[in-house]
């Protein structure tokens, strides 16, 4: 068999030179990659109930069963502008530091480039139209988002459709949703003892003899079956508060041990704890809403980002309303990705299993010599790295601010997220095949479940070679 060549590009000095990651956020802290894995399950719409199976976690994952998916052909976009090849020092481990906090012990403030400053001149002047251009928007966009201005807020809630094209409309589809997640927390997150209160109030209206026990507990012969603590029934509301009572606890858990360096999700101020509740509201009326998936450990992972975006706006009403909109965007975010936390689809063409299927499928296309001594030869299954990748979206791969610029790349694909991340899984691979072409099983291993600090927009770069390549 003839060894496929690696293409020219793939050896150019560019991929050799060490990393140089972009610069922080001007006020943020330091963030904390885990080394966790999280099992899967996610849920869709907002007001519909889906009917999935809760899901397992990722330890209980078995080998991955190769599916043919055919890929989807792509749309093009445009290549980013390729960093220089001159070799770079090893940089200092990026910090990044909360917005909303005034420690500003850490780090030092690099100001914007002259490629951010255009970018972003661009990326405003594009929001400021009647009715924006969501091709160009995407484009502009997939380039990387600077920060400030709160450009990155709006443009996401764009991106993932909460935010209409035309801009007359915002103010009454904000007003919309907003009073609809308002109303969600009211009849989900209320304690059967309010409920039963309020039941109680409602008969006493009709019923003047019992109006003196209004403010009180109400009397044996008044409470019904399913009002009763101790019933089974599968109208009860104690006995559906109950159900969901694990699930809350394991929520409480995963929140507070959500980016345990970054001050803005974790400590106890009255700003992380504010946050920490906020992203519990959500988790729990997602899982309540969505029965049939509800909450697994490593949702928070992915909620996490839109929200510290979203809070962080620099606009008071858009950064009150934080909660609510971070809701919405994260129930279409994961809808994208549902069917990889169906355990019943596990082995379909859509589950998990196909999805990093095709990864291999997609590294081998464009660069054999890798994908075989990896799978082939040290039998390094892709399952043990690329399932936290593509589940987690990344987010515990890299710092804080860098998963917030792949995001940028991710949620400008008109396509959806998903072929992007896989380019980006396989240009992972690509950007350290020399280590892992001299590595054994142990080594390449440990390497691809901690993967190295990169230059992100070298990595970009290559995943979007990918892409043209793909295209021919």
């Amino acid at each position: 068999m003839v060894k496929k060549a690696v293409p020219d590009w793939l050896n150019s000095s560019l991929w050799s030179s060490s990393p140089h990651p972009p610069p922080p956020p001007s006020n943020e802290d330091q963030h904390h990659r885990p080394n966790r894995y999280a099992s899967k399950s996610v849920s869709t719409a907002p007001a519909t109930v889906t009917t999935a199976t809760s899901s397992s976690s990722l330890g209980d994952k078995s080998a991955i069963i190769s599916v043919s998916v055919n890929a989807q052909s792509p749309v093009q976009q445009p290549a980013p502008v390729p960093p220089p090849a001159a070799a770079r020092p090893e940089p200092p481990k990026v910090e990044i530091r909360d917005p909303l906090s005034n420690n500003s012990d850490n780090g030092s403030s690099g100001g914007p480039s002259a490629e951010d400053i255009s970018r972003q001149a661009l990326l405003l002047q594009e929001l400021s139209r009647k009715v924006i251009n969501m091709v160009e928007l995407r484009r502009l966009a997939s380039q990387g988002i600077p920060d400030g201005a709160g450009i990155r807020s709006t443009v996401w809630k764009l991106l993932l459709g909460y935010l209409p094209p035309d801009r007359v409309l915002w103010s009454s589809e904000l007003a919309k949703k907003r009073s609809q997640y308002k109303h969600f927390k009211e009849d989900l997150l209320m304690n059967p003892s309010e409920i039963a209160r309020r039941l109680e109030k409602s008969a006493n209206l009709e019923n003047e003899e019992s109006k003196c026990e209004t403010s009180g507990p109400l009397s044996r012969s008044e409470i019904s079956h399913g009002e009763h603590p101790l019933s089974l029934g599968k109208s009860s509301i104690w006995n559906k508060f109950f159900q969901d009572t694990e699930i809350i606890e394991q929520i409480d858990r995963d929140v507070k041990r959500t980016h345990p360096d970054m001050h803005f999700f974790s400590g106890d101020s009255q700003l992380a704890k504010s946050n920490q509740e906020a992203l519990k509201n959500i988790l729990i009326v997602f899982a309540k809403l969505n029965p049939g998936i509800r909450y697994v450990q490593g949702m928070n992972e992915i909620l996490a980002p839109l929200y510290y975006v979203f809070r962080n706006d620099p606009s008071e009403e858009y950064a009150a309303s934080a909660e609510a909109d971070t809701f919405f965007c994260f129930v279409e975010l994961i809808s994208g990705f549902r069917d990889h936390f169906c355990q019943q689809l596990d082995n379909s063409v859509v589950g998990i299993r196909s999805t990093i299927t095709k990864l291999s499928r997609i590294l081998k296309e464009h660069d054999e010599e890798l994908w075989r001594h990896l799978e082939v030869t040290t039998k390094v299954n892709p399952q043990f790295y690329a399932f936290r990748w593509i589940t987690l979206l990344l987010t515990q791969e890299f710092n804080f601010a860098d998963s917030l610029l792949i995001w940028d790349t991710l949620l400008s694909d008109p396509e959806g997220p998903q072929e992007t991340l896989l380019r980006i899984c396989c240009a992972m691979l690509i950007l350290v095949r020399r280590r892992l072409l001299a590595g054994d099983f142990t080594s390449n291993l440990k390497l691809l479940q901690h993967y190295p600090p990169t230059n992100i927009s070298h990595l970009l770069y290559v995943a979007n070679k990918l892409r043209a390549q793909s295209a021919f």
